[in-house]
C-alpha cells in the first residue's frame, strides 16, 4: 500500500528542484547579455565669452573738463605753469614754505633709507626728502562776489607714489598781479580727493570723494567712522559750499553726502556728526 504523504512530499521535491534550475538558468542569461549603451543626450553648452575688466573711473573727469576755461580777467593770461605757491600747513620743508614750478613741474627729491645706514645717514637722507607739484589746470569764476572772475589753480603733489593729493588756490586780480584769497589740500582719490569746484547761486561748490569730507580751512578732514572704501573707485562724494566774507571764505548750509550711482537718493546731512559720535551713531542704527 503506498504512503500517500510520501508520494505528495516526492512531488514537491521535484517541483523545488525544477524551479530552482530555472531560475538558475534565468541568472546566467541575464549575466550573459551584453548591454549596449544608449545614445548620450545632448547638453546645451556654450563656451564661456570672455568680459572686458571694468573701466577704472576717471576721477579727474570734471576738474578737467570745458567749464571755465575762458576769461575776460587778466588772470586768463596769467602764467601759472611759472609761478610761485605758497605751501598749506603740513607740507613745509627745510627749504620754505613756498614751492615753484617751471613749465608746470618741480620734480619731486628721494632718497632711500637703508637699514645699514648710520643714525646719521639716515637722518640726513630723509632730510633731503622733498614733495614736488605738477601743474593740473586753471578753472574761472566769480568765487569772491565782486563781479569779477577769479582763478581757481589745482596743482598735483608728487610724493613719488601713486596717491594724488592736490592743492587748489583761489586768486583773485590786484594792483596787476594775482593776489591768494584761499589755498587748501585735500586728499587722495576716494580719500577725500578732490572731485570738482564750481559756481552754484553765488557760492563755491567743492565735492570731495568720501562720506562727510570737506574743507576744513587749509585742509580736507580726516575720515568718519565707516567710511571704507576702495581708493581706485569712491563709492560717495560730499558735496560743501562757501561764500567770501571780505576775509575768508566760510562754509553755509550743510554738508551733503551722495551716493555715486545712485545720485536720486537722498542725501546724508552732516553725516560725521553723527557716525563720530558714539550716542548719536548707536541710536541711528538702532532705527
Amino acid at each position: 500500500m503506498k504512503n500517500p504523504i510520501k508520494d505528495i512530499a516526492a512531488f514537491l521535491a521535484i517541483a523545488v528542484l525544477l524551479f530552482a534550475a530555472s531560475c538558475e538558468g534565468t541568472q546566467a542569461e541575464r549575466s550573459s547579455a551584453v548591454v549596449e549603451p544608449g545614445p548620450v543626450p545632448q547638453k546645451n553648452f556654450k563656451e564661456p565669452v570672455p568680459q572686458p575688466s571694468p573701466a577704472m573711473p576717471d576721477l579727474q573727469a570734471e576738474l578737467l573738463d570745458d567749464r571755465g576755461k575762458r576769461t575776460g580777467s587778466p588772470l586768463g593770461q596769467f602764467d601759472f605753469r611759472n609761478f610761485t605757491y605758497p605751501l598749506p600747513r603740513g607740507w613745509q620743508h627745510p627749504d620754505g614754505d613756498e614751492i615753484t614750478l617751471a613749465d608746470g613741474k618741480l620734480e619731486p627729491k628721494f632718497r632711500d633709507v637703508q637699514e645699514e645706514m648710520s643714525p646719521e645717514e639716515k637722518a640726513e637722507a630723509r632730510a633731503e626728502r622733498r614733495i614736488g607739484m605738477s601743474y593740473v589746470t586753471t578753472k574761472y569764476m566769480d568765487a569772491d562776489g565782486d563781479g569779477q572772475d577769479e582763478a581757481v589753480v589745482i596743482l598735483k603733489i608728487e610724493t613719488g607714489g601713486n596717491a594724488i593729493p592736490q592743492l587748489v588756490y583761489v586768486y583773485t586780480w590786484k594792483d596787476a598781479k594775482p593776489e591768494l584769497l584761499w589755498n587748501f589740500r585735500t586728499g587722495d582719490r576716494a580719500d577725500g580727493g578732490l572731485k570738482d569746484i564750481r559756481m552754484e547761486n553765488g557760492e563755491v561748490a567743492i565735492e570731495l570723494y568720501g562720506q562727510d569730507r570737506f574743507v576744513l580751512g587749509q585742509s580736507e578732514t580726516g575720515k568718519i567712522t565707516g567710511d571704507e572704501e576702495q581708493l581706485c573707485c569712491p563709492i560717495y562724494f560730499t558735496r560743501s559750499r562757501y561764500k567770501w566774507n571780505g576775509r575768508v571764505f566760510l562754509m553755509q548750509g550743510k554738508r551733503l553726502t551722495y551716493q555715486i550711482k545712485n545720485l536720486s537718493a537722498k542725501p546724508l546731512e552732516n553725516w560725521g556728526e553723527i557716525m563720530n559720535d558714539p550716542v548719536k551713531s548707536k541710536k541711528f542704527l538702532k532705527m
